[in-house]
């Protein structure tokens, strides 16, 4: 009997010649990534009594939950974050001017297909759409590893989503992510590898791949995976040198179940208050009036998402019943997004266009709702109080249907209602 992709990493990255699903293994991961939370993380290591991390060069640390600092206290908390790099020399430290860790981490050659990356974010599930093994770990875990290089892991049992069909129009990577997440539920891959497959993932490009993997954990997903192709290679070409190794399923490599999905008349959907699987087609909530509408995070910030709702808006004027806040993902996104005419055409429709980083997506800073309000967003999460107000509610769809719903002040189906 085959391996599946979980096993076979997990196996090399143990020294083992196999293993089995259930399997307790000590690994050494290639990169641990830590966040706004590396001053916490550096208080729980000190606590440990040592000196030194083991390994600075496989540690990176992005700024993005909170930058600028909003108040004093998170200021403070940056403050304590640079000095700590400074004293440990660790040299894969991005500041405030850079983007979000998960868009990050794939730029500047951090992510290859075949490494282990584990990360004090429960979306580090994204480097999948890379061919990596990755996920989310706790900030005690951090600590450890930063100290010892070890931690341990289960190998996961693997989920096959196979995706064939045709890509109907106004159906985008978000819109089948949240049809997979409202069909499964919040714990349907709960600790599972769920390896994504199929015609579709095929001819995805890498920006709907990692659309896929973020969201993964929200079904319960212990990692994303997509196995590399030549689309994988060319988009790392011209951000690292680095060798890696490329590791897939085997063809005859047992899966705990394989679910096949045609979304040949797949509508655009969303997920409603509060939860994640709380999903439905857009046409069902369409007319519900919105305050805020946010395009951005890590799950769709990219340049391929604001060009999308750049084609919508060109022309147009947005609702003036509405905030329409976008967020490019990195300095990378913003510039090229800029350089294309892109942020323009966004600022002409109304939208204001804020610095790369994780924005109202946490409820720190930068647009978090009030009590009553009503925003749509393309974020991974729209749990009460998630974007500052427990009094509020929060939608989430594709970056088309947040746009073209910027225009009317309301939810409204992307096909066939743009003005």
């Amino acid at each position: 009997m085959g391996k599946t992709f979980a096993e076979k990493i997990l196996a090399l990255k143990s020294g083992k010649k196999s293993v089995v699903t259930g399997e307790i293994v000590t690994v050494s991961p290639d990169i641990v990534m830590s966040h706004d939370n590396t001053a916490a993380i550096a208080k729980k290591f000190k606590q440990i009594g040592i000196n030194k991390v083991k390994h600075p060069e496989k540690i990176v640390i992005p700024l993005d939950h909170c930058v600028p600092a909003a108040t004093e206290k998170y200021a403070a908390n940056h403050k304590e974050i640079r000095e700590f790099v400074q004293e440990q020399k660790i040299e894969n430290f991005y500041d405030i001017n850079t983007g979000v860790c998960h868009q990050i981490l794939p730029e500047k050659g951090h992510v290859l297909p075949g490494s282990l990356i584990l990360g004090a974010d429960s979306h580090t599930t994204t480097y999948g759409a890379f061919g990596a093994f990755s996920t989310g770990i706790g900030r005690s875990e951090v600590a450890s590893i930063w100290a010892t290089d070890e931690i341990w892991l289960r190998v996961p049992e693997t989920i096959k989503i196979n995706i064939e069909g045709n890509m109907p129009y106004g159906v985008y990577p978000k819109d089948i992510i949240l049809n997979i997440i409202g069909d499964l539920g919040a714990d349907g891959a709960l600790y599972r590898a769920v390896e994504f497959s199929g015609k579709v993932i095929r001819k995805m490009d890498i920006s709907g791949r990692m659309t896929l993997c973020n969201m993964a954990v929200e079904m319960g997903a212990k990692n994303g995976y997509v196995q590399p192709d030549e689309k994988t290679i060319e988009w790392l070409s011209s951000r690292t040198n680095k060798k890696y190794r490329v590791i897939k399923s085997d063809a005859d490599a047992k899966f705990e179940k394989i679910i096949n999905y045609d979304i040949s008349k797949l509508e655009p959907q969303i997920a409603c208050p509060h939860t994640v699987d709380n999903v439905r087609p857009v046409s069902k909530v369409a007319g519900t009036k919105i305050n805020q509408a946010l395009i951005g995070t890590c799950t769709n910030g990219r340049i391929e998402d604001l060009k999308i709702a750049s084609e919508i808006l060109k022309g147009k004027r947005i609702s003036n019943k509405v905030r329409l806040l976008i967020f490019p993902a990195s300095m990378e996104v913003y510039t090229e997004a800029m350089e294309l005419g892109i942020l323009r055409e966004l600022v002409r429709s109304g939208a204001v266009i804020m610095n790369p980083g994780c924005g109202p997506c946490l409820g720190a800073h930068e647009g978090a709702l009030a009590p009553g309000e009503v925003c749509l967003s393309t974020a991974n999460r729209n749990f009460k109080g998630r974007m500052g107000c427990k009094e509020a509610e929060i939608y989430l769809a594709s970056p088309a249907t947040v746009a073209v719903s910027s225009l009317y002040g309301e939810i409204t189906d992307v096909r066939g209602n743009l003005k």
